[in-house]
């Protein structure tokens, strides 16, 4: 399929207008294809040549202002329109298209609890070609009129508020949106429905989830509410829509998609299983996150997608801040910084790397990679240290003119820098070429330097280009309650700064970046680093430990501090933690990069043993039951590390965790995953696990299970469905690959990692962006950390031809293998 240049898109806005899209779905026709049949009604500024998108199974019939076009001249996913004359017309294409099983376009589930059926749209970037032909990039905004056809008993959701009569499902007319966002969600919906400032508002999810939604909706729509009204409160521009409906979807790619009126979420959110606060905290950021698009990408669109971060990184940003303002959650930031920045700093080290606002995206495909940690974490790190530097009421009010100025338009980086710039007399577009055209991280460095009388002065180095302004803390030993530090002082800095600055006397502790308002890595004196290591449990404030775990981090990742002392340090001190995300996130980190690849196979079993140990503090910890999500943070780790199968198999065997919890399915499924890795169960408990929980979920489970089994034959079933056939469905393949490579069974699967790069090669050619994605996140050997699995990546880099998708993920990869070499060079 050809891909959308940016060229091509600016010669075609320049061409042409879009006014406006009546789409007709039949969803009756069967379980392979839907009809589409589309009238769009555009102008022509000028006789000229141009091309419409769709990618059918069957092109029927076209007609442009009455005469009939030939099918056969439809080009890969481009239908030439030639010899347009300046002036209205109106292109009527009937088309049979199909669904979808990667989680692209339309797409088909079936539910296995109860055989109910779903579909829903994804129509992110360039797959709205896969449901109807249009017009195909985000400046040709025009409004939509859609019909559905749908089987008796189901609901058809869409944009605006839908009517029916005799299983046909009309929806309101659109304002004008850009392709990418239009929405249907059809299916036997469970709803719950309200009002709320005169708006209908719902939430969706599949019938054998309604149980679930029942017992969250009124924490969903509390938090909906909320961000609601916080928003109107920030913003003068009202709601711009005609109804919040918020579908929970099953198989979904993303997190979330902002369809205004028609926001999308993996069902996941819908939670049958026990979850911490901060999960409960993540999906109410995500319901933020995706209402701050209404306004930040719905009502104000990017022109071309090397703006992306107009979308992503202003409702990040929005999210988490609008939450801690808004809600119960009051204390997201901490969350934001042990999670989601170490997911912007990995990836601006990598290869990979780009700036937030790159000058120019050449193509979708490559936009289509821009949707990563940069976007999101660094840009939304940068909007925090903007709002730091700007102050709230400025960037306000540049937010607000930007509303006012480009309402159901498109806009640019230069046009949101001079909406900035219109509301304060600093020098904005100078920030926003430090901040948003440049790549990589900088390293702020402590530097103490003690006068004749006893008192310090602080100097920073500083590697990078940027400005910041930080604050710095200085803590001090509480000798009166031992193993406490006390904030002695919290000093405004700006970086670069030409002259030191005092500090009185040497704290024990100085923290660059205390409270996390700049995106930057921190290192510290050695003084600091050795009360760090010592007392780290004894700062008072979460945000603050979370950016020394950063630095930790960071210095794990960077090769300047052994895996081991992060692994003694949160041995430590993370059984006093209390702040749950931090938990998470160390715990993660200590797992799934230094016991999995940081440390060689002989160092591993004694990581497990410290990591096992220290989940039995948070165990006796929580046994009193003041706690349940540690308690149950502890459990699910307990099981990731456990080295031998005696003690869960018992939990398992019983049902229950002595002291509490009960397993419910997720818990389940975790210990069977864990026991098959350890050769402790067999296909048979398998089948009778999917027997007592044959949902989606199971399915999922059962064939993360079976992957994991240390069988020949059994890895070579799952190698097989993995890239043999193409019958797995986007998250039947993520659940296969999770539980195909394993540390423990590297001498099982050694031979297929030189299989990978041919087979994933193949996969994604074959099943497209989605799919190469997921081959190249989940099913790469990231376990085998050796220099022949660096090689044949490099060489596959070299001398083959990968999709951009997987090209992309192979980078990244293969830039965290090299790393891992190195942490285990210099451990």
């Amino acid at each position: 399929m050809s891909v959308l240049t940016r060229d091509e898109a600016q010669t075609r806005a320049q061409l042409i207008d879009v006014r406006h899209y009546t789409i007709d779905l039949d969803l009756t026709t069967g379980d392979e294809t839907f009809d589409s049949r589309t009238v769009i009604g555009f102008t022509a500024r000028t006789d000229a040549d141009t091309f419409v998108e769709l990618k059918p199974a069957e092109l029927r019939s076209v007609t442009l202002d009455g005469q009939p076009l030939d099918p056969e001249t439809l080009d890969g996913n481009r239908l030439p329109l030639k010899n347009l004359t300046a002036g209205d017309h109106e292109l009527r294409v009937d088309a049979a298209m199909r669904y979808s099983r990667t989680g692209e376009g339309m797409h088909r589930f079936t539910d296995p609890t109860d055989g109910e059926t779903y579909v829903y749209t994804q129509l992110f970037l360039d797959d709205v070609q896969r449901v109807f032909a249009a017009f195909d990039q985000p400046d040709l905004k025009a409004v939509f009129e859609l019909t559905v056809k749908a089987p008796e008993g189901w609901t058809v959701l869409a944009n605006g508020i839908t009517e029916h009569t005799d299983g046909v499902w009309k929806a309101a007319p659109t304002p004008p949106i850009s392709t990418y966002l239009v929405a249907v969600a059809a299916g036997p919906w469970h709803s719950v429905r309200t009002e709320h400032r005169g708006l209908p508002f719902g939430i969706h999810c599949r019938r054998s989830l309604a149980p679930h939604l029942d017992a969250d909706a009124d924490e969903i729509l509390d938090v909906t509410r909320a961000c609601f009204d916080r928003y109107h409160e920030k913003f003068e521009e009202p709601y711009p829509f005609d109804s919040y409906d918020q579908a929970f979807v099953p198989e979904f790619n993303a997190g979330a998609m902002e369809n205004p009126g028609l926001v999308t979420f993996r069902d996941e959110f819908v939670y049958r299983s026990a979850v911490t606060d901060a999960e409960r905290q993540t999906r109410a950021m995500v319901i933020a996150h995706e209402m701050a698009h209404m306004w930040f990408g719905d009502l104000v669109t990017l022109k071309w997608w090397d703006d992306i971060w107009l979308n992503e990184s202003f409702a990040e940003y929005m999210g988490y801040q609008t939450l801690t303002e808004a809600t119960r959650f009051t204390d997201t930031w901490t969350d934001f910084g042990v999670v989601r920045k170490g997911w912007g700093y990995d990836a601006d080290q990598r290869p990979s790397t780009h700036p937030v606002a790159p000058e120019a995206v050449p193509d979708t495909a490559s936009a289509l990679l821009n949707f990563d940690g940069i976007s999101y974490a660094k840009g939304a790190s940068a909007l925090r240290q903007l709002v730091t530097w700007l102050g709230e009421k400025d960037f306000l009010a540049g937010i607000n003119t930007h509303f006012t100025r480009h309402r159901f338009g498109n806009a640019t980086l230069a046009d949101f820098i001079d909406s900035l710039a219109a509301a304060t007399e600093r020098d904005v577009p100078a920030w926003a070429d430090a901040w948003l055209r440049t790549t990589g991280v900088d390293t702020l460095t402590p530097r103490i330097t003690t006068g004749d009388n006893g008192t310090c002065t602080l100097t920073v180095d500083h590697t990078g280009s940027r400005p910041h302004r930080i604050a710095v803390g200085l803590y001090d030993q509480d000798l009166g309650d031992e193993g406490r530090l006390t904030l002695r002082a919290r000093l405004d800095l700006d970086i670069p700064h030409p002259d030191g600055l005092p500090i009185g006397k040497r704290p024990a502790l100085l923290l660059l970046n205390d409270g996390d308002l700049t995106y930057a890595k921190v290192r510290f004196d050695p003084r600091s680093f050795q009360t760090v290591r010592e007392e780290l449990s004894g700062l008072p404030d979460p945000l603050t430990r979370a950016v020394v775990w950063n630095a930790l981090r960071d210095a794990v990742r960077d090769a300047e501090l052994p895996p081991t002392a992060y692994l003694e340090t949160a041995r430590a001190h993370l059984p006093h933690e209390s702040d749950l995300a931090l938990v998470q996130g160390v715990l993660g980190f200590a797992i799934h990069q230094i016991a999995d690849r940081y440390l060689t196979p002989e160092e591993r079993p004694a990581a497990l043993s410290t990591l096992s140990a220290l989940c039995r503090d948070l165990l006796r910890r929580t046994e009193d039951g003041d706690n349940p999500g540690l308690r149950l943070l502890a459990v699910r780790h307990f099981i990731d590390v456990a080295a031998h199968p005696d003690t869960i198999a018992a939990w398992f065997a019983d049902g229950i965790v002595p002291g509490g919890p009960g397993l419910d399915p997720e818990l389940r499924w975790r210990i069977l995953g864990r026991l098959a890795v350890l050769g402790a169960t067999d296909e048979n408990a398998i089948a009778a696990e999917l027997d007592r929980d044959p949902s989606a979920t199971g399915q999922e489970g059962a064939a993360r299970c079976r992957a994991a089994l240390p069988d020949p034959q059994a890895k070579q079933t799952a190698w097989e469905a993995m890239f043999a056939h193409d019958e797995l469905s986007n998250y039947l393949f993520t659940a296969t690959a999770q539980g195909f490579w394993q540390p423990e069974q590297a001498e099982l699967v050694r031979q297929y990692v030189p299989r990978y790069y041919e087979d994933a090669l193949a996969l994604a050619a074959r099943r497209g962006p989605a799919m190469a994605e997921a081959a190249g996140r989940w099913a790469f050997p990231a376990h085998a950390v050796d220099t022949e699995t660096l090689r044949l990546g490099e060489e596959c880099l070299r001398d083959a031809e990968p999709t951009p998708a997987l090209r992309r993920k192979l980078v990244d990869q293969l830039d965290d293998l090299a790393r891992a070499l190195r942490v285990r060079g210099t451990a």
